[in-house]
């Protein structure tokens, strides 16, 4: 078994990391450092908790610290815990520029390392069916693809979320997996043009993003709204033989915080998207089985890496990368210009 040390628990701590660690099968939460210990210790007694992250890292028996604190600490918790020796798990964004992301890279490949974002949205249902859809090759080439996490939040919560200095907004929150996802299908972009705003009445912090990743072939669009009463499709895919639409996000997220856990029968099933796919005479309408969704297998691939030595598929270049794109598109908005994309490596 993985044993593995969480930092924060706060939302992301309590809700993705914890229960996702104990139920993965290969992984166990061996220490909790949190200013919320006695919450911690009612939900996982066997778990130490500790005041802090020299404490944590001080334990021999972490193989892995998790970092699920806000956004602005995450390089320093980063860096204190490889420099410990650990293996190192951070909750997206992994640093708040690349060149930090890049230094934390280099160090973790320095030091034999593990050193991954917690890019958890690649086990998506809808994402891994989308995957699956886009390699059997039944749209044909995609020429365009469109990704939305859009939600109605209209009040600006008092949490350090809206907090410029803390790192908040949609762009550091949602812009992480939906960059990710971008990424894992099609690779690199050759350009970046976005558009990011802070558009709810006394918001400080960015609550809409519009990227554009430009492809020589296929346009890519990714979108977060805390202004959508009515939510767009999650996923819109065309190609040269059909379209493949999927409406409503995947369901682990609300199944988590509702206190469902991995292993239940209902846990991950997603409801179906639907596919139209012309070829000839051929015109087929049909729903499209969405897959269960599996935050486990990130956890597991983790243990999988650290233990066993295979090969995790989440790399810290993935996460400079999808840092490089925020930075781009930071940098798009204040410019109004598309800009080329340069791989930080």
């Amino acid at each position: 078994m993985l044993k593995v040390g969480l930092i924060g628990y706060g939302f992301a701590g309590a809700t993705f990391h914890a229960p996702v660690i104990e139920h993965c099968g290969r992984a166990t939460l061996t220490a909790i450092a949190t200013s919320q210990g006695e919450r911690a210790q009612a939900h996982w007694p066997r778990a130490a908790i500790v005041p802090g992250i020299d404490a944590l890292v001080a334990r021999d028996d972490i193989a892995c610290v998790v970092i699920a604190t806000p956004n602005d600490t995450h390089f320093t918790l980063a860096r204190r815990s490889l420099e410990a020796g650990k293996h190192v798990v951070v909750d997206k964004p992994v640093a708040l520029h690349a060149d930090d992301a890049r230094a934390l890279a280099d160090l973790a490949r320095e030091r034999g390392l593990v050193f991954a974002p917690f890019h958890n949205r690649r086990w998506d249902g809808d994402f891994m069916t989308v995957c699956a859809l886009l390699e059997s090759g039944r749209l044909g080439r995609v020429t365009h693809f469109e990704s939305h996490f859009d939600r109605f939040r209209p009040t600006v919560a008092q949490r350090w979320r809206e907090q410029a200095s803390r790192g908040g907004g949609l762009l550091f929150d949602l812009g992480p997996h939906l960059i990710d996802q971008a990424l894992t299908l099609f690779g690199l972009p050759l350009t970046v043009s976005a558009t990011v705003k802070a558009l709810r009445d006394h918001a400080c912090v960015p609550d809409y993003m519009h990227l554009q990743l430009g492809y020589a072939d296929k346009q890519v669009i990714l979108h977060a709204s805390a202004l959508a009463a009515l939510e767009p499709p999650r996923f819109l895919v065309h190609g040269t033989r059909g379209s493949y639409v999927k409406t409503g996000l995947d369901v682990q997220e609300g199944q988590l915080k509702a206190g469902l856990r991995p292993g239940d029968p209902q846990f991950g099933c997603n409801p179906p998207g639907r596919l139209r796919e012309v070829e000839g005479d051929r015109d087929l309408h049909e729903p499209i089985a969405t897959r269960d969704g599996a935050y486990v297998d990130y956890y597991r691939a983790l243990a999988a890496s650290i233990l066993d030595g295979t090969r995790f598929p989440v790399t810290a270049q993935d996460g400079v990368d999808v840092m490089t794109v925020i930075d781009l598109a930071l940098q798009s908005d204040r410019e109004g210009r598309r800009l080329p994309f340069q791989q930080l490596l």
